[in-house]
């Protein structure tokens, strides 16, 4: 009977010990979002979750993936910020020495494996652009194809955009999109940083390697997975009348975010910045791109598609197929 009660006691001691004490790790995390959050009126609720937690040890007995999912859910629900992001680094390995060539040759690598981003470019009835986009892959390993795309739809009349499940991305390669858009230089937005105290002038480039696409109608399809950086696309032209958008309200996250490395395991997404439209003065933080055409996400490219036609028609722009050919291809896309 000892031998049993001993090897249970033996068992029990072990299963407690091995549980993880993330204590100092929940600490470095608070500190770092204290640190550079750029909402600083929550950052109390934020502390009081820290706290919370550290005293429970909730957080000791779950495996990482468990722990990295349950700590990224009560911060956004805390912080009502869908930006907030922690993820466990499975046999990561620091790169601190790694030199720049050698990093855009990764980027390049990683990024060429989902093309990018771009998913589909093509060429409707009716001479209708349209490219589906999945996310802002970093810009100098990204420019290549973007100059790419946008050659194969210049000649096109309007263009539709699939932002659907277009989950953001680089900052930079944001920039450069919008430059196809416009003819001259111009600010777009304004980005403050509250960890460095410094306000970013964000302009587009009055010169781009691929053909510019100007005056000429542009829709966007969007859906509550459109985030951050796809919806910043969609808005800043849209609020300059430049494009349309048509499908379901977005996600609602304009600010912009950095990463931090925790104990060389961990990598955190913390919201550092806010973003300001130099032409309307907002943004579409928790708000998000409210829709010119507001229809189911799966409907969005009929809808689109449907109107991009009904313009050419408007217009008597010539295209490849009849205005009979158009008229009965808007009368099978409505019904």
């Amino acid at each position: 009977m000892r031998k049993i009660s001993f090897l249970i006691l033996t068992l029990f001691c072990s299963a407690v010990f091995a549980q993880t004490d993330r204590t100092e790790l929940l600490k470095e995390i608070s500190v770092k979002i204290k640190e550079n959050y750029i909402n600083e009126n929550v950052l109390k609720s934020i502390d009081s979750l820290f706290q919370s937690e550290i005293k429970s040890k909730n957080f000791n007995a779950l495996n990482e993936k468990e722990f990295t999912e349950d700590l990224t859910r009560k911060l956004r629900f805390v912080a009502k910020d869908k930006h907030f992001f922690i993820k466990y680094l499975e046999n990561y390995t620091s790169q601190k020495n790694i030199n720049d060539t050698e990093q855009q040759r990764l980027d390049n690598y990683h990024n060429s494996l989902e093309n990018f981003g771009f998913e589909k470019v093509e060429r409707l009835k009716g001479n209708i652009g349209y490219i589906n986009y999945k996310g802002f892959a970093e810009k100098k390993s990204s420019q290549k194809s973007l100059e790419a795309v946008m050659n194969f739809v210049s000649n096109t009349n309007s263009l539709i955009f699939d932002l659907r499940e277009n989950g953001g991305g680089d900052n930079n390669m944001l920039i450069l999109f919008c430059s196809y858009f416009f003819k001259d230089k111009s600010n777009l937005y304004q980005t403050y940083f509250r960890n460095s105290g410094k306000t970013v002038n964000n302009r587009t480039k009055s010169k781009v390697k691929g053909e510019k696409y100007l005056n000429k109608n542009i829709y966007f399809l969007t859906s509550e997975k459109t985030f951050s950086a796809g919806e910043a696309l969609a808005y800043f032209l849209q609020e300059r009348k430049i494009a349309k958008v048509v499908g379901e309200k977005t996600g609602g996250a304009a600010n912009p975010v950095d990463h931090f490395f925790i104990q060389n395991k961990y990598i955190l997404l913390v919201p550092t910045g806010n973003i300001t439209s130099t032409f309307s003065g907002k943004n579409w933080e928790h708000v998000g791109v409210i829709p010119d055409e507001t229809v189911k996400t799966e409907n969005a490219l009929k809808v689109a598609y449907s109107l991009a036609l009904k313009e050419t028609l408007k217009n008597k722009i010539k295209t490849e197929i009849s205005e009979t050919e158009m008229q009965n291809l808007i009368t099978k896309l409505e019904e």
